[in-house]
């Protein structure tokens, strides 16, 4: 026996928090058993609670052996065990147990059982709703096998009279799918993973209970939370040379409060250990390794644990400093000031920065000759933001996380080509899919970049078509076109051809609306192959690398475990994919720098590194919010013996525990979080009001934050001045419509960049229509109505209006899922506008629609002509001309059209009174009126903005006079087209240009006059 395990048994040792956990393991190992022989150390047998945690050992057995080459201990993971592995060679355990169901089967199985019990849930579920449910009944489940406890009996008595209905319903539900469970698991001839690992462990326990292995035998890292391995750890404590070695049990903690030690606090977990084994705190003894004068580190222990004690046990930390501070005056030392070396807190605005923080602090380890450095973040979003970022300056670091599945490029195209089967001409999807860098579609690459091109710009950009033959169709009109491009058009012809054909598979099992999800899992791989494939059919990359595998394992394991899944929609099948591609990570292996990891909290329980980033310390974060259960409330789990939600507060507690007791320590936390104010952790606020108690600041790295918010920033950034181009007088219009007036007169750069460099704006895919398509159609539905009843108004005319508005709205585009909404609007529309026509026309006026009426006037630079198209004129029997403007938004008030910002009106009854609308002659001006047909209430509204007569005759030379100054003004080669000359309407009219004339950026930061 070596002196190390000589003792009487149990044995039961600790390595503090602030010693690195596997190094200390293996030093002490490797210099007990070395000496005996080469084979010594390789027959030890070490259990770690993760495989990480057992590579982490294995290499530190290689740096306790100098770096020569030597046999470790074999070295095996409790949280995951295989049948046939040491110690369970040749098997003899596992003979009688039946295997574990695959887990991806589990799930389908869990979602049939689900499924087939909805009426008793009162509920109507769908694939993906009942895969939310499986889960929750199978952490259900899990928790049940974890902690050895039988429900069925329990059950029957947990739901009184004054509870909701719903937790009966719950109960019930429980209580059947306790025996339907078993039942389908005995049918199949599996047991559950858990149910499975938890009888591995009492059979390993028995074992070893009854015949005790002679070798060393040592159980290190974990902390016992499951029945089953706290009883396996007090069974290795008593064997003839086994130990169990605690990861960071607080010695120094007061019996008064390790008293009031619960679920929530670091030590719980260790408390529960102790106790089932029979053993006391003061059994466990120091390990021998980690017996060094490390002064520093154990103040930093010192100051953790004691911000971390039961919240009962703080109302004395004055005391708790003083007398730390009585301690640490034998060694001339502050022990505050001391455990806070190394330590420093910075605080980022939100997760983006939080990120860069991170990555730059990993980043500057490594200008330090072998020094290590590690991220622990138990929220693996931020994790994958920092290898993200780390990658700019080419540096890959181990992550734990690994990658989504859902992100990895055919993850991607495997959630797009699903979506594209509910809306198969949704242009944003299509789009996806085409530029996707697997899609290849049997092209070279040079035609494959021109189609696609064509297609985007002819054919996807604007209003989102409803068929593939309206899209065909619009492609066609387009040709039409004069100066139409014939080659781009025919190209996107054949491509919008291609990906029809390539596509269609996707809905072939979809007779019925509905179809198995194994059916959809098949058209989905052969459609994505059928989009990755070369000239040869090869699909290239698509199954390649670990997400392919990844995602053709979930693919393979939807088309033959999912028998007794609900059918699913298109849409649902969607749906149900990414649900079951999110919970799927991989490892994306390749190069990673050697002395940088992104850890998981648990990860960072053994391991150690120079420098610890601790991020993510926001409640909800760390400590995780407790996890909502659909079946049982908090009660109701601890009547039935399960752990409450505190348990996971308590481990979380400790893995930061560990975590903060390394030589140098950054914690890091943000102030937002998904654009909202987060709260700090509560071990942060702990840490931060025991050190004000001391009358000590924590450590703060405020140049890293400047670093961080410099990183992308230009060193000599000149915010950009208001644009104001000046061209040549020879170049600025000389004919313009009385809406680009209006534009003139808003916003002169909107015309420079439009009228003068004839830069048009592409229109957006799958671009919103409806108030486009509501404003044309109002327009095309009057001018129909007025060439189709000229001079009388039918009886039926709401029925002919209403019929000729919703007509000219699906024409316009409008999505037929708005048509619904539009038609109800359209009834009430036309009821106002057949009450309009009649009224209007009782005095025998004609109406005049659509008509183009232009005028010239002397401007410095020659002659200038304004032109307009009028919605409607109408010539009364008194010689009048009245002027009316559709709109189917708010009309401009009154003050704007009087201060000239809308001089549409005012502009076009100039026009008409010099006799610019040739067919009319020259009518006095009318009313000058906004006609708002909205179909809300109400309905419509006449909005007159200068009567007949002497006001709008006022008003129509006052929009003329101001017109000729306006051109005068813009005549003069020295005056500039500034951008937004009015910025008073900046908010309420927004221009295509405004992005080209960095509207945002001169208007914030003010020009050189002051602005």
């Amino acid at each position: 026996m070596i002196p190390l395990l000589a003792s009487a048994g149990p044995r039961w040792f600790n390595i503090p928090a602030h010693r690195p956990f596997v190094h200390d393991l293996a030093g002490g190992l490797f210099d007990a058993l070395s000496p005996l022989g080469p084979q010594a150390l390789s027959q030890a047998v070490v259990l770690t609670p993760t495989r990480r945690g057992a590579r982490a050992l294995a290499d530190a057995f290689i740096a306790a052996a100098g770096g020569r080459a030597v046999l470790p201990p074999q070295i095996r993971p409790l949280g995951d065990l295989d049948e046939g592995e040491p110690p369970f060679e040749p098997g003899e355990l596992a003979i009688d147990l039946p295997a574990a169901i695959d887990p991806l089967r589990r799930r389908f199985e869990l979602i049939a059982l689900v499924k087939g019990h909805e009426k008793a849930l009162n509920r109507d579920l769908d694939a993906s709703a009942a895969l939310e449910l499986a889960d929750a009944l199978g952490s259900f489940l899990d928790s049940l096998q974890i902690e050895e406890v039988s429900a069925k009996e329990g059950l029957a008595d947990l739901v009184s009279a004054d509870l909701a209905e719903h937790w009966r319903v719950s109960r019930e539900f429980l209580e059947t799918a306790l025996v339907a469970w078993p039942a389908r698991l005995r049918e199949l001839g599996v047991v559950d993973v858990s149910q499975r690992r938890v009888a591995l462990l009492r059979a390993l326990a028995e074992a070893w209970d009854h015949r005790p292995p002679e070798g060393v035998l040592i159980a290190a890292g974990s902390t016992g939370t499951a029945p089953a391995t706290a009883d396996l750890l007090a069974v290795i404590a008593r064997a003839p040379q086994g130990a169990v070695i605690l990861p960071g049990l607080d010695e120094s903690l007061a019996e008064a409060a390790w008293a009031q030690v619960g679920e929530q606090h670091p030590q719980g977990a260790m408390k529960r250990l102790l106790a089932r084994a029979g053993a006391a705190r003061g059994d466990v003894v120091l390990w021998p390794a980690s017996d060094t004068l490390d002064t520093a580190g154990r103040w930093r222990r010192r100051v953790i644990n004691e911000a971390l004690r039961p919240a009962e046990a703080t109302a004395d930390w004055l005391t708790v400093i003083e007398t730390l501070r009585a301690e640490g005056e034998s060694e001339g030392v502050d022990p505050i000031a001391a455990g806070l070396e190394g330590l420093s807190v910075v605080t980022a605005r939100a997760e983006e920065e939080a990120a860069t923080v991170a990555a730059l602090l990993l980043r500057e380890a490594l200008e330090t000759p072998g020094m290590t450095a590690a991220l622990v973040a138990p929220d693996q979003t931020l994790a994958r933001r920092v290898a993200a970022k780390l990658a700019r300056w080419g540096v890959g670091a181990d992550s734990s996380a690994g990658s989504a599945l859902a992100g990895c490029r055919c993850g991607v195209l495997a959630a797009l080509t699903a979506r594209a089967a509910s809306d198969p001409l949704d242009p944003v999807t299509l789009l996806a899919i085409a530029k996707h860098p697997f899609v290849r579609l049997g092209l070279d690459p040079e035609t494959l970049d021109r189609r696609r091109a064509a297609l985007e710009l002819h054919g996807l950009r604007g209003p989102r078509q409803t068929s593939w033959g309206a899209l065909d169709a619009r492609l066609r009109r387009r040709m039409d076109e004069p100066r139409a491009d014939l080659p781009a058009l025919e190209d996107a012809l054949a491509f919008a051809a291609q990906l029809r054909v390539v596509l269609a598979p996707l809905l072939t099992p979809y007779a019925e609306d509905v179809a198995p999800p194994a059916a959809a899992a098949r058209a989905l791989a052969q459609t994505m192959e059928a989009l990755a494939g070369d000239e040869s059919g090869d699909p290239g990359e698509l199954w390649a690398g670990h997400g392919g595998e990844a995602l053709g394992r979930l693919l393979s394991g939807l088309m033959s475990e999912s028998d007794g899944s609900p059918a699913v929609s298109p849409r649902g099948f969607a749906d149900l994919l990414a649900r079951l591609m999110s919970g799927e990570s991989i490892r994306s292996g390749g190069a990673t720098h050697p002395r940088l990891r992104i850890l998981g909290a648990i990860e960072a329980r053994l391991t150690r590194a120079d420098r610890l980033i601790v991020a993510g310390l926001e409640e909800g974060v760390w400590p995780q919010g407790a996890t909502l259960d659909p079946f049982l409330s908090r009660p109701m789990r601890e009547a039935l013996g399960l752990p409450p939600p505190e348990r996971r507060v308590g481990l979380a507690a400790h893995d930061f525990a560990q975590a903060a007791c390394a030589p140098e320590v950054i914690l890091l936390h943000s102030e937002r979080r998904e654009g909202a104010p987060a709260v700090k952790s509560r071990w942060l606020w702990r840490l931060e009001t025991l050190a004000r108690g001391a009358g000590v600041d924590l450590p703060t790295r405020p140049e890293i934050l400047d670093w961080a918010r410099s990183l992308d920033a230009a060193t000599d950034y000149t915010p950009a001045k208001r644009p104001a181009p000046r061209p040549p007088v020879a170049d600025r219009p000389r004919e313009m419509a009385v809406t680009r007036v209006e534009a003139l007169t808003r916003d002169p750069y909107a015309v420079w960049a439009r009228d003068i460099l004839r830069l048009y704006p592409l229109e957006r895919p799958d671009e919103a229509v409806e108030a486009r398509a509501r404003g044309t159609a109002i327009h095309k539905a009057f001018e129909r109505f007025a060439e189709a009843h000229p001079v009388e108004v039918p009886p039926d005319a709401a029925a002919i209006f209403e019929a000729m508005y919703v007509t000219a709205l699906e024409e316009a585009g409008m999505p037929h899922e708005a048509l619904a909404r539009e038609s109800a609007l359209a009834r009430e529309a036309a009821l106002w506008v057949a009450d309009l026509e009649r009224r209007r026309r009782a005095d025998g006026r004609t109406i005049h629609v659509e008509l183009k009426g232009e005028l010239e006037i002397m401007a410095p630079a020659g002659l200038f002509k304004v032109n307009a198209r009028a919605d409607r004129i109408e010539l009364s029997p008194d010689g009048y001309g009245h002027i009316l403007d559709y709109k189917t938004g708010k009309a401009p008030s009154q003050k704007v059209v009087d201060t000239g910002f809308s001089p549409q009106l005012t502009l076009t009854a100039a026009i008409l009174a010099y006799g610019g609308f040739p067919t009319l002659g020259r009518p006095m001006p009318g009313d000058l009126t906004y006609l708002e047909v909205t179909g809300r209430k109400p309905a419509g509204r006449e909005e007159v903005r200068a009567a007949a007569g002497e006001e709008s005759e006022a008003a129509a030379r006052t929009a003329l006079d101001g017109l000729g100054k306006l051109i005068a003004r813009f005549d003069d080669p020295a005056q500039p087209y500034l951008s937004r000359s009015a910025p008073q309407f900046v908010k309420t009219h927004i221009s295509d240009y405004d992005h080209l004339a960095r509207v945002f950026e001169w208007s914030t930061s003010g020009d050189e006059e002051g602005e």
